[in-house]
């Protein structure tokens, strides 16, 4: 069975063989068949293969144009939501920022953030359209219209990002918005600039009124710094300066028409005499402290709270101007038409109330004006106090000149002291006062120092005595000018009177109670003299003994007494003739030469008539030489020496005080006091 089996797989093993040789013989004759036919098919497939090679670059080509045009479209896209948004902003724009400033300062911010981020978004596009427009024209692979189309497309980008740029750089978009905003800041100024009412005020009153109208409280501060911050950054800040600067200086010079500044107008030539002169510059004082120390105090802190976020030189600038604009300049003018007047004592007494108050001010002025910016008001200031001590150390080391000037002038016809007298000595106790001796002193250390000379504290002093020196020289060369002795006598009484008379006073503290008391004794001295010249001559016409009796009896009576007399009324009636305009300016020393002229008149007069009563009765001639009463006697001896009106002749006016001649020497404490 196995055998069999075995048998018929060989048989089909040899016949599947056979068939496998014949079918390799059919294939190998059909492969020679088919060669030529390959070889040509490999022919075309070389063709075929050059032309279908550029398929897969095309392929790429065409997504980047994709990637590109995609990039592309979210810039342009966000350009065109973006021109509806500023759209809407310049609607907003249209309103007045006054009533609600800072919505209307965002609004602003939106739209210049708008504008920058539509330039950057247009920029963006462009550039990948560009990019477009470049893989298109090198691929040759779109229809040239397309590409014309992006290309206009990009073109379009380009003019709004110019337009864009053009609004930013030349705020042309933002001009309105800013121009509202200044408008805007002028009303918020405009608003709190209240001015002093028109009425005039007294500085105290000014002051208060000032104070209460403090404008900017912190909420429009606040809008007016938002302001000024805005236009700065957007280069308008200039324009701002310039409004505020015109807006607070005609606030400022409003103000001070509530004052009476009359005066700073006037030429020195046009004051009508020393009094209304003290009164400018007393007013001047005032108002000077009132316009630094609150007007431009004032002016100050503001320019710095609105300005002060921007560089310094800005605020100091812009209070610069505000400061010479207000009319502060004519101020420091009136100081300097004092300093350049002609000299005199009465000019020293003003520098030195200018200098005080100068002085008073120093720290102030330091603060307001110590920037560059302010270098006109420095240098005017500088050179107004340089004239101010050298002008007020000139005259007070002229001052003995000009007392020996006054040598070659007449005396008081009536025996007074003379004026320069008086005037001299209430100047040096007033130069002496503790209100002006420290100011002077001050003044007169600054020169020397100016002039690398060291202040010698007796420098002063020193110059007290030769000013009374100079004067005690004067009353010598004056009470040998008098004709008659006896007014020679009253004269010097008067003087040395009124020298004594200066005990606790400045000047006669500084000279010395020795000093006093010499001029004491001398007051003596000159009252003797005068008495026993004038009045003892007159009591010898009283002295004849009475004559005898028997005599007069027997009726030989003697013309002895009649004459005696008659010529004691010959003398009496020259001597009041004379010395009734004559005066004793010391009522004290008037009264005590009126007591003793009656003590010693009066009793010999009286016992004189009494002893002649008999010729009286029984002769009418003696009875006519009968002048006077005792009573009418006494009463005419009391009215010798009483002060009365005096005029001057003088040169005082043209050598010591220039137009000041027609001071009241004697209200000089009182108009000073007043300083």
């Amino acid at each position: 069975m196995a055998e069999v089996e075995s048998f018929d797989n060989l048989l089909a093993s040899r016949k599947l063989l056979k068939t496998s040789i014949e079918n390799s013989r059919a294939l190998a004759l059909a492969l020679d068949k088919t060669g030529p036919r390959l070889a040509e098919i490999d022919k075309k497939l070389v063709f075929l293969e050059a032309a279908i090679r550029p398929s897969p670059s095309k392929n790429c080509t065409f997504a980047a144009i994709r990637d590109h045009i995609s990039l592309a479209l979210g810039p342009a896209v966000a350009v065109l939501k973006i021109l509806d948004s500023i759209g809407e902003l310049e609607k907003s724009l249209l309103s007045d920022p006054y009533s609600d400033l800072s919505s209307y300062l965002s609004t602003i911010r939106q739209l210049e953030e708008a504008q920058k981020f539509l330039t950057g978004n247009c920029n963006l596009a462009i550039q990948w359209l560009e990019g477009v427009i470049q893989f298109l024209e090198d691929n040759s692979v779109a229809d040239d219209r397309y590409i014309l189309n992006v290309k206009r497309s990009v073109t379009i980008l380009q003019e709004l990002q110019a337009t864009g740029e053009h609004a930013c750089l030349n705020g042309e978009l933002l001009c309105g918005a800013l121009n509202k905003l200044e408008i805007s800041f002028k009303q918020i100024l405009t608003d709190g600039s209240l001015p002093l009412a028109s009425t005039s005020l007294s500085p105290s009153k000014a002051e208060q009124a000032y104070n209460a109208a403090s404008p900017f409280p912190g909420p429009v501060l606040q809008k007016l710094q938002a302001i000024v911050e805005k236009l700065n950054a957007s280069n308008r800040l200039k324009n701002c300066i310039s409004i505020f600067v015109k807006d607070r200086s005609l606030n400022n010079r409003n103000s001070l028409q509530a004052l009476d500044l009359d005066y700073l107008e006037k030429a020195i030539t046009e004051f009508d005499d020393v009094h209304d002169m003290e009164n400018c510059i007393d007013e001047w004082s005032k108002h000077m402290e009132f316009i630094v120390k609150h007007v431009l105090e004032q002016e100050h802190r503001l320019c710095k709270e609105v300005f002060g976020s921007i560089a310094s030189d800005v605020w100091t600038g812009c209070f610069a101007k505000i400061a010479a604009q207000s009319g502060f300049l004519p101020f420091l003018q009136f100081g300097m038409s004092i300093a350049e007047s002609k000299k005199g004592p009465i000019k020293l007494l003003n520098l030195l109330h200018i200098f005080s108050v100068l002085e008073n001010l120093r720290m102030d002025f330091n603060k307001l004006f110590g920037g560059e910016a302010c270098i006109e008001i420095k240098t005017v200031t500088r050179d107004l106090v340089t004239k101010v001590v050298i002008g007020a150390s000139e005259i007070f080391w002229e001052l003995p000149v000009q007392v020996e000037l006054e040598r070659q002038s007449y005396p008081p016809k009536d025996g007074g002291v003379p004026r320069l007298v008086s005037f001299v000595t209430d100047y040096c106790n007033q130069l002496l006062d503790d209100n002006y001796r420290p100011i002077l002193t001050q003044v007169l250390k600054i020169c020397q120092g100016w002039k690398h000379e060291k202040y010698d504290e007796g420098l002063l002093t020193n110059q007290m005595y030769s000013i009374v020196r100079e004067i005690a020289v004067n009353l010598d060369a004056w009470s040998k000018a008098y004709e008659q002795r006896a007014l020679s006598y009253i004269f010097m009484m008067n003087n040395h009177c009124h020298f004594h008379s200066l005990k606790g006073t400045k000047l006669g503290n500084l000279m010395g109670d020795y000093w006093l008391s010499a001029h004491g004794q001398y007051k003596e001295y000159y009252s003797a003299l005068y008495l026993r010249e004038n009045w003892g001559k007159l009591l010898a016409c009283l002295s004849q003994d009475n004559p005898d009796s028997s005599s007069s009896a027997r009726g030989t009576i003697s013309d002895l007494p009649n004459n005696r007399l008659k010529a004691f009324n010959e003398a009496f009636d020259d001597m009041y003739k004379k010395q009734s305009n004559w005066i004793i300016v010391d009522e004290s020393l008037r009264m005590k030469m009126y007591q003793l002229v009656v003590q010693a008149l009066m009793p010999a007069y009286r016992n004189y008539l009494q002893k002649y009563s008999f010729l009286v009765e029984h002769n009418d001639t003696a009875a006519r030489n009968v002048k006077y009463t005792v009573q009418s006697l006494e009463n005419m001896v009391s009215t010798l020496f009483q002060p009365k009106q005096r005029k001057y002749p003088s040169t005082i006016g043209s050598h010591f005080s220039g137009k000041q001649r027609n001071a009241v020497t004697n209200q000089f404490c009182s108009t000073l006091a007043a300083m």
